[in-house]
């Protein structure tokens, strides 16, 4: 069944000397997180959630529907990726800032964010003060990276992989055949086949399965 957004109820006046409050789109498919992180941030003054989408494919018109002025994406997300929806972001609402919240410490994330347009980039369950002075950083069109995952990065290197190696191996991940991914892909089964022994060779794998393994632990794909 198709989630639909949910909207927050009511708005809260604005806080005595503070200026506007600042309109939160919040993405996460897990209703019992996105809920936590709702509530804790809505005993920020000068911030609001207006809405709330558990679907990656639902942010962008629920941004521009509320006229959010930063969204806060969960990256593993049904419909869409945090990060595909940061970078459609970037095309259909660009005055929309993008902070980035991972569960995951994985280094490739980080470059990927970056890559989106993302402006900020934290732990899921980083300390509500942290999150929120995130936003209101990348509200003001600075950057806010968390520090550990940053290091992380820097020690894990850029990905080895092409575009099109990448894409292969994504495709491959849910174990379809060499013939079924040439035919999504539009290529031929010699050049599926290439791409795949080019990834498993970069990755260091014994075989596709744990060259996507590598791939997913480290951020790549």
């Amino acid at each position: 069944m198709k989630q639909e957004p949910r909207p927050r109820k009511g708005s809260k006046p604005l806080p005595s000397g503070r200026g506007d409050v600042t309109k939160l789109v919040l993405a996460d498919d897990e209703h019992l997180v996105r809920g936590a992180i709702a509530a804790l941030l809505g005993l920020e003054e000068d911030l609001e959630v207006v809405a709330e989408v558990g679907r990656g494919d639902q942010v962008v018109d629920t941004v521009v529907e509320h006229g959010a002025a930063v969204a806060v994406l969960d990256i593993e997300m049904p419909g869409a990726t945090g990060l595909e929806a940061a970078a459609e972001l970037r095309e259909r609402a660009p005055d929309c800032g993008v902070v980035i919240l991972t569960s995951f410490g994985r280094p490739g994330y980080l470059r990927r964010a970056l890559a989106s347009g993302a402006r900020g980039f934290l732990a899921k369950d980083a300390p509500v003060e942290q999150l929120a002075g995130a936003i209101r950083k990348v509200h003001g069109g600075g950057r806010y990276i968390d520090t550990e995952l940053a290091a992380a990065a820097m020690v894990g290197g850029e990905s080895p992989l092409t575009d099109r190696e990448a894409e292969v191996l994504r495709a491959a991940a849910d174990g379809a055949t060499v013939a079924r991914i040439a035919r999504n892909l539009h290529l031929t089964e010699g050049t599926v086949r290439n791409y795949l022994s080019n990834a498993i060779g970069k990755t260091g794998a014994e075989n596709r399965m744990a060259a996507i393994r590598t791939a997913q632990d480290m951020g790549w794909l």
